[in-house]
């Protein structure tokens, strides 16, 4: 008996479509977070802050942002980014780490920041949470 493909796939096309879904939710960061800019990492971060003066934003709400930040962290929730990109462009030369609860937001906020002529743009890989899980300092508004 020979295997007939037709006949598998009129039987299995549930199987195949969640298949099917479930790559693409796996691509769908990778295509999502491209072109953003460099992600850094915590400790990375420090240094950007520490030795080279790097700005902080922090693109999540003001309620997140009121319930703990990265010290001396802007707050521009990604929703009035763009509304409020003149407000920002005096960081324009300098590096600038931008950070929301986990990293999911970041890149895409990276990416307009670049568009928009900011040299040096990092995305913290992880967000806030991985500030916190790494014992880094927060503070409260």
């Amino acid at each position: 008996m020979t295997p007939d493909p037709l006949k598998f796939a009129q039987d299995n096309y549930l199987l195949i479509a969640v298949a099917f879904a479930s790559g693409a939710m796996l691509l769908w960061p990778l295509i999502r977070g491209g072109g953003g800019g460099e992600k850094v990492n915590t400790l990375r971060a420090t240094q950007l802050m520490n030795h080279e003066d790097a700005a902080v934003l922090d693109v999540r709400d003001t309620e997140e942002y009121a319930k703990g930040h990265i010290v001396n962290a802007r707050n521009v929730p990604a929703a009035q980014l763009e509304g409020r990109l003149r407000e920002i462009e005096k960081l324009k030369r300098k590096p600038v780490i931008v950070y929301c609860e986990r990293g999911n937001r970041s890149g895409g906020i990276t990416a307009l920041l670049r568009k928009n002529g900011f040299e040096k743009v990092f995305a913290l890989s992880g967000g806030v949470e991985a500030w916190r899980q790494a014992g880094l300092p927060l503070e409260k508004a």
